[in-house]
């Protein structure tokens, strides 16, 4: 099976590359990030077409996530427990949750599809709110593997954070000055891993390699680009994973996202799919 995650920055303007990319690599089950469109307005039929089904979560313009897979999708969640909300100038619980989180269970494997928040800058009240939504992501899944330890668990994404100073080429980033790589930041990004979850791609794919590339200056030519997206993964899922991969390629040609797919491959036991292609 082969897993993938891509924020695709606008599925309305980008679905023809999406569905493209995913015929060509046989993908089974992709998650998208700021798809940045209601459920209707999702340009389904394209999908369908090609043998995926969807599950969709998006409020508006803003954000977004949904599921492209060719096997079933079940006990589908559109938050978290306890997921903060956000609303410029409020403040305190209670306030309105955002397209960000979409849970699935497919083959027995619980996915996530996650678009974390920017953070913006470190004095804004939506870093507090970033930091928040990730120590209460933490607190889900330690819960979560606390109750079912074997539970084949993935977070995947736009996590909107650089582990580790060479996740990063951007020039003026500066440590303490900056988000994405900011202590606070980077302390929540391995305090989940600290619950039992590891990035399954990392080990299998070279340093220096990127995810996220600004469209300005030139960024893409010049590789001044970052590490933000991730599959973290409990061990049960991690036992199962045989490759992975980082797409650089779909930061080319016309109209790319911003962002290129990062995939793993997946050994199930039993799996032994011999259905066609579907060109």
């Amino acid at each position: 099976m082969r897993i993938a995650t891509w924020n695709v920055n606008s599925i309305r303007a980008r679905a023809g590359r999406v569905v493209d990319w995913l015929v060509r690599e046989d993908i089974d089950v992709l998650a998208m990030q700021e798809i940045k469109c209601k459920p209707e307005q999702f340009p389904a039929q394209m999908f369908e077409d090609a043998g995926y089904e969807l599950v969709i979560h998006g409020f508006s313009q803003w954000n977004g996530v949904a599921f492209a897979s060719r096997e079933p999708m079940t006990d589908v969640a559109t938050s978290f427990p306890d997921m903060p909300g956000f609303l410029k100038g409020e403040e305190g619980p209670g306030l309105p949750q955002e397209a960000r989180a979409l849970g699935v269970t497919v083959a027995d494997l619980r996915l996530w599809s996650l678009y974390v928040p920017n953070g913006r800058s470190l004095g804004d009240p939506h870093y507090e709110y970033k930091l928040d939504w990730l120590t209460t992501l933490k607190e889900y899944a330690a819960d979560a593997l606390s109750a079912e330890p074997g539970l084949a668990l993935a977070l995947m994404g736009d996590w909107n954070v650089a582990p580790f100073d060479h996740d990063q080429n951007v020039p003026g980033l500066i440590e303490g000055l900056s988000t994405h790589i900011s202590p606070r930041e980077r302390a929540a990004f391995h305090a989940i891993e600290g619950v039992g979850l590891r990035d399954v791609v990392r080990p299998l794919v070279p340093e220096g390699l990127f995810t996220y590339w600004d469209y300005k200056q030139l960024a893409f030519p010049r590789n001044e680009g970052m590490r933000i997206d991730f599959i973290l993964a409990s061990e049960a899922f991690a036992e199962l994973v045989t490759d992975a991969s980082i797409h650089r390629n779909e930061r080319k040609g016309v109209a790319p996202s911003d962002h290129v797919p990062v995939v793993v491959d997946l050994d199930i036991p039993g799996d032994n799919d011999d259905r066609p292609m579907i060109f």
